[in-house]
């Protein structure tokens, strides 16, 4: 690639970077902060479109800005001159090679002549072959941090996890969670006079109106800033269609197709691999798993396994699976009637993850069942259903039963019960059970 060439896109994708404003602030930076002083490569992956880019931008405005969000460091703010910044998606880079790297590198030397740390923030760097021995190279032998995006399946392929063993940490970026989500609308819920306001009957009733929306739209960044939910069908073709169907080579379209609409009908569901064959005409179980791991590759599903003290039987049960935003499964499944619990559910999960819990679904041996147990080291610290109304006794009786039965077996020390909008807590021999609103649980 000539060096005119390189020199023009360094510059234009510089300015068009720097020139990004009023982004939503993401809660996955606090991880981030945690890596900027230290010298692994941060590798960011998460669905398609669900922010990537737009979280390079906020880590270097956190570093130009030494922003107060970011823990102390010894080194001032980053000038923009020690910044490069670049997009391999441009077409313009098709004729790109690893062999350009060194003449890429040198030209952004030449032309910005930085002083001290380098701060590389590459995007869609998977569309050149051998990318990550360039930077194995650079994380060597120069002052450098470096950030990436891409494509999750090729950006951590077997070949590039090699290459970046103990070189890397790796960041997953979700679409937004309801706090986000109420961010980019201009509520704002920090601070202690709205931690008051959340009292006020009018508060309540605005935050529950977005809640709706929540569900409606869900998370991804463009939706909600435009609120056209139309673009969840195309966001899940691209998903399917380039990321799963075109990256894994397969060939029976139908089958993935049938399947992962199914899971979408279905988030919370418990589903085995032989039930998932039977339900798309395919008998081989390797199949099935070949396709569910395709789906968890992109971030499309997500799966928890059983949880049980026997590590045999935790992987022999079969997982349940929730959708990585609950508006994209809405969006595209077809359900006669929206069940609002497993809404919920999905909802819980997806902020669960967020929260950095290692969770996991319960099942007594007379099959009572517990949506979430949070395991924390050793310990159960939390048992959690998820259900839209207790109003009806026999709901009532069943969620605090499961619950019940989880606290004498597995000793949770946090009992509750996630709900549309009842609250209030239950007094039990094993701990008093807490119910919560979603609204507030999110918050």
């Amino acid at each position: 690639m000539e060096k005119q060439q390189i020199k023009e896109l360094i510059v234009e994708h510089k300015a068009r970077f720097l020139g990004r404003h009023d982004l939503v602030r993401r809660s996955v930076q606090a991880e981030v902060a945690r890596y900027l002083l230290q010298r692994e490569i941060v590798v960011i992956t998460g669905i398609r479109r669900s922010g990537k880019s737009s979280l390079l931008r906020l880590i270097c405005e956190d570093l130009i800005t030494r922003d107060a969000a970011v823990p102390a460091t010894p080194f001032a703010p980053v000038p923009p001159a020690n910044i490069l910044y670049l997009n391999f998606d441009d077409e313009r880079f098709i004729s790109f090679t690893v062999q350009d790297f060194a003449s890429l590198y040198e030209t952004f030397i030449e032309l910005e002549n930085p002083q001290g740390r380098h701060f590389l923030f590459l995007d869609e760097i998977q569309r050149i072959p051998g990318w990550e021995r360039w930077l194995s190279r650079l994380y060597e032998f120069e002052d450098i941090r470096i950030f990436v995006t891409g494509s999750n399946t090729a950006i951590l392929s077997p070949e590039v996890a090699t290459t970046l063993t103990g070189r890397h940490r790796q960041i997953t970026v979700r679409p937004f969670s309801f706090r986000e989500f109420l961010s980019l609308r201009g509520v704002s819920i920090a601070g202690p006079e709205r931690a008051r306001e959340l009292y006020l009957p009018e508060t309540r009733a605005e935050i529950r109106r977005h809640l709706v929306d929540y569900v409606e739209i869900g998370g991804f960044p463009e939706v909600v800033r435009t609120g056209d939910a139309t673009l969840l069908e195309q966001y899940w073709r691209d998903i399917l269609y380039r990321d799963v169907i075109a990256r894994h080579g397969i060939k029976n379209i139908r089958e993935i197709k049938e399947l992962s609409l199914f899971l979408a009908a279905h988030p919370g569901a418990v589903q085995s691999y032989r039930n998932l064959g039977n339900l798309i005409g395919v008998r081989s179980v390797n199949t099935v798993k070949n396709y569910l791991n395709a789906l968890a590759d992109v971030y499309l599903f997500q799966f928890i396994d059983l949880f049980d003290y026997s590590l045999k039987r935790q992987i022999y049960n079969p997982s349940k699976v929730y959708c990585a935003d609950t508006a994209l499964g809405g969006a595209v499944s077809f359900r006669f009637s929206r069940n609002l619990g497993h809404i919920y559910e999905n909802m819980v999960f997806l902020e669960l993850q967020r929260r950095g819990n290692e969770v996991f679904y319960w099942r007594s041996t007379r099959g009572r069942e517990v949506d979430f147990v949070v395991k924390t080291g050793l310990r159960i610290t939390e048992a959690i259903q998820v259900c839209s109304s207790l109003a009806d006794p026999r709901t009532r009786e069943r969620e605090f039963r499961a619950l019940r039965k989880a606290a004498e077996l597995l000793k949770a020390e946090r009992l509750t019960i996630i709900t549309d909008d009842e609250e209030g807590y239950e007094r039990s021999n094993f701990g008093d059970i807490d119910i919560v609103p979603l609204w507030k649980w999110l918050l």
